[in-house]
């Protein structure tokens, strides 16, 4: 969604809007504003999530006209787990564009350091001037509780901690509960009535919601605010809200197409995920053990890489 340019009332200063138009780069007049970029944005740690793909443009943008960049690092909420399928050549898209976990485990200071070290920008490794400002007293271990939400759909630490497995559901034919006051921590669809599916909730417009999907009717799906956080960090990405609700839509409402149009034949679930794989194996009839498993190897692959972009214990 687009997101206009203005002035900071306070001081006078130019804002200048990285969604304000097609291209992912500023200007080259506004680049021409500043010597040093400052990133200071609190992240959640998950590829989708597409805060660190601004960051990564602005880094990619800088290369090029050498200007440094500081990362004022921030404690990740998810970075006490690794976890997910590596995006794949093929499925870059607006909510991913390196080949990262969907959970990746890292800060978005680390994260600034491996697009640099790794040569992910278009103008070569090492190519930003970058310096990362690391946190004090952080660790990967740190069950860090965020001040304000991150945003307007992310309204617990109890959604952020979902998040990673409730997101699978966007633009498909189950709400994850926008247009509710707890989204990511509910999922329903009109098309669960009549199974064993008894929670129920009415998406209505509101800020940071208009016109959610399935807005004014009934959905039909799980409560997941009573799941205690533990059992959450210790299950990590939980593929059984998909799968339970993909073979009761198959049961009730075989006809709906559950994950939704193609849109440039690529499913969104697919770009979510960063492969088409999963998908296929929920269609399949895989178990969520059997799909996670799928992943281990990579995951343990981009971990020995990450390695030397680690700032913390």
């Amino acid at each position: 969604s687009s997101v206009e340019s203005g002035v900071d009332e306070k001081t006078g200063v130019p804002i200048y809007s990285a969604y304000s138009g097609s291209s992912h780069a500023p200007t080259d007049a506004e680049m021409d504003t500043f010597d040093v970029m400052i990133v200071d944005i609190q992240d959640v740690g998950v590829r989708y999530y597409t805060y660190y793909i601004t960051m990564y443009y602005l880094m990619d943008a800088c290369s090029k006209k050498g200007k440094e960049v500081i990362v004022l690092d921030r404690p990740n909420p998810n970075g006490f787990y690794t976890d997910g399928p590596i995006l794949k050549d093929g499925f870059h898209s607006g909510v991913g564009v390196l080949p990262i976990p969907v959970v990746h485990g890292m800060t978005i200071g680390e994260l600034a350091l491996m697009i640099n070290g790794e040569g992910w920008l278009s103008a070569g490794k090492g190519a930003c001037k970058l310096t990362v400002v690391p946190c004090d007293g952080y660790t990967y271990d740190t069950k860090y509780a965020l001040l304000k939400n991150p945003s307007p759909n992310l309204k617990s630490m109890h959604a952020i901690y979902l998040y990673p497995s409730v997101c699978y559901f966007e633009n498909t034919a189950v709400s994850v509960g926008r247009g509710t006051n707890r989204p990511f921590e509910v999922f329903g669809s009109p098309y669960l009535e009549g199974g064993e599916y008894t929670f129920s909730f009415t998406p209505v417009s509101m800020e940071g919601a208009t016109s959610p999907v399935f807005e004014g009717q009934v959905c039909y799906g799980q409560d997941l605010g009573e799941i205690p956080d533990e059992e959450i960090f210790s299950e990590g990405i939980d593929l059984s809200y998909l799968i339970d609700a993909y073979r009761a839509m198959q049961q009730l409402n075989p006809s709906i197409d559950f994950f939704g149009t193609p849109s440039g034949g690529q499913y969104y679930i697919d770009k979510l995920f960063g492969t088409d794989s999963v998908r296929k194996q929920v269609e399949a009839g895989k178990s969520a053990e059997e799909i996670e498993a799928s992943w281990q190897t990579e995951i343990e692959e981009f971990c020995r890489k990450r390695a030397p972009y680690r700032l913390y214990e």
